[in-house]
């Protein structure tokens, strides 16, 4: 995990670019305390330990079934295809589908050990946070670590999303949500250490997962930020550091995980030590 001192940040949408009804905005500024924060999201080996050492089960696998994005299907998941979500068709409501079954019955996480968990609920969550001795970062948290100490800029890594022609963070690349032109038209996630990491030693707090956060949106839903592998500025823009979106506690997908946080002390004043 690293360890930040917290402090006082500016945060939210300084471009106007966002989504207003997601409310990134006013800038405004908001002080955290010191914590800590893990470096990346939790990846598909970590949570295989939780599972071992606990035997939980995800509310995909309760439930038996989750979200999978409709090029990333396993051919033989086909015939477990429950529906498609209205007003987003490419969502595929699949039986079978959870964090060890990515794309459906007859996927695995073959190569994939480094790779962020996905298919976990908020609830789901909170269970692995209960288990390892740590929390969910509040939003707030969140955006302060994910800027990595830039005041203001929309990125990680600074204004420009591809510096010098580099690509830096995971999200779609082609013809949204029909034709992938990464190689081989594949999609999804990325080992959860992909791309440089920002100024405060974080990885991929743009795009490859949403990652919950402690906040709630509303009544009945949960705050997730950082965009996805999915994000395309055709549809969706949200691999800004401000963006947010939210979703219910129990609801999972093929893009969504978590990282996890913890408190910690503050300094002790110099020439002092803590008790």
């Amino acid at each position: 995990m690293v360890e930040l001192p917290g402090g006082t940040f500016l945060r939210g949408d300084a471009f106007d670019e966002g989504y207003h009804a997601d409310r990134e905005g006013p800038v405004r500024e908001v002080s955290v305390a010191p914590f800590a924060i893990d470096a990346t999201a939790v990846t598909n080996a970590q949570y295989a330990a939780f599972v071992e050492a606990t035997g939980h089960r995800t509310d995909a696998e309760r439930f038996g079934s989750s979200y999978v994005f409709h090029l990333l299907l396993h051919p033989a998941a086909e015939r477990h295809v429950l529906g498609r979500v209205p007003g987003a068709p490419w969502w595929l409501g699949v039986t079978g589908a959870s964090w060890h079954a990515p794309e459906g019955p007859g996927s695995d996480l073959d190569g994939r050990a480094d790779h962020p968990v996905v298919h976990v609920s908020h609830h789901d969550a909170l269970a692995y946070c209960a288990w390892a001795g740590l929390r969910l970062p509040t939003e707030d948290e969140w955006e302060y670590a994910a800027r990595g100490g830039l005041e203001g800029a929309r990125y990680p890594w600074g204004n420009d999303f591809t510096p010098g022609g580099r690509e830096m963070c995971n999200t779609w690349q082609g013809h949204f949500p029909h034709r992938s032109d990464r190689p081989g038209g594949r999609t999804g996630t990325k080992p959860v250490t992909a791309y440089e990491p920002n100024g405060f030693g974080l990885y991929n707090t743009s795009g490859n997962v949403w990652e919950w956060t402690l906040d709630a949106h509303g009544r009945d839903e949960r705050v997730i930020r950082g965009g996805s592998y999915l994000c395309h500025a055709s549809y969706c823009n949200r691999y800004r550091v401000a963006a947010r979106s939210h979703n219910t506690p129990d609801s999972s997908t093929g893009h969504g995980g978590f990282r996890c946080a913890r408190d910690t002390e503050p300094a002790a004043p110099e020439g002092r030590t803590a008790p």
